[in-house]
């Protein structure tokens, strides 16, 4: 049985397979499978894991446990986050006020002092500063709010991308991202230069060439890469 074929129920508290209720059981939650084939559920004795035969991966209950990413999973124990590999394992000593999932080997977590940063797959912290915030990584950089409440890029050894800082700040689609400055929403390549002189109210990444936007005076564009108006949406 291929887990990616396994479904969740509507009422998300059960499985299904080939449109038939998996395991002859119904949990109190359940949650999607990912590799390596294990999904999380709920039931009277609290949070856990499953493989694809319902069989539960360990014996711990946790307070809320999340799917696997690069073979690790976010669980929460007495209010503390932290990450257990495939075989319910602890991954590291530290506990953080949060954790998110692994993306390109590379996870944001907050610690107990409201700091964000970014650890390695054995949750060894990738470079010394903390954020505000910081955001996944995706294709090589992650989005931070600096402690002096301005956005940057950085890339997987902590590096900031350029000298450019912004008010907000979205990652990097087909090599363009969205950014704010005091006037409003752009777009910005690699560099941190905008592609454009157009400030938005808000707006969308790029897709296919093409990006919507919404203008101040509360009309949505469709825009192309050199900010040319293509059309009233």
């Amino acid at each position: 049985m291929k887990y990616k074929e396994i479904k969740v129920s509507k009422s998300g508290t059960y499985f299904t397979y080939a449109n038939k209720q998996l395991f002859n059981k119904e949990y109190n939650a359940v949650l999607k499978f990912h590799s390596p084939g294990i999904a999380p559920v709920k039931d009277v004795s609290g949070w856990y894991h499953i493989d694809v035969n319902g069989v539960e991966v360990y014996k711990e209950r946790y307070d809320r446990v999340f799917g696997f990413y690069f073979n690790r999973a976010s669980v929460i124990n007495n209010d503390l986050w932290f990450h257990i590999n495939e075989k319910g394992e602890r991954l590291y000593s530290e506990s953080y006020a949060w954790s998110g999932n692994y993306q390109e080997s590379i996870c944001s977590v907050r610690d107990l002092n409201n700091h964000y940063f970014h650890i390695d797959l054995d949750g060894s912290p990738i470079y010394d500063s903390k954020y505000k915030f910081v955001g996944d990584f995706k294709d090589g950089y992650a989005c931070v709010k600096q402690l002096n409440g301005f956005y940057k890029h950085i890339d997987k050894n902590g590096g900031f991308l350029n000298d450019k800082a912004f008010l907000d700040l979205g990652v990097f689609h087909k090599n363009y991202a969205i950014a704010k400055d005091e006037n409003g929403w752009h777009h910005i390549d690699k560099k941190g230069k905008e592609l454009y002189k157009e400030r938005y109210a808000m707006m969308e990444p790029f897709y296919n060439g093409f990006a919507i936007v919404d203008t101040f005076e509360g009309t949505k564009q469709i825009i192309n890469e050199k900010g040319a108006v293509i059309l009233e949406i």
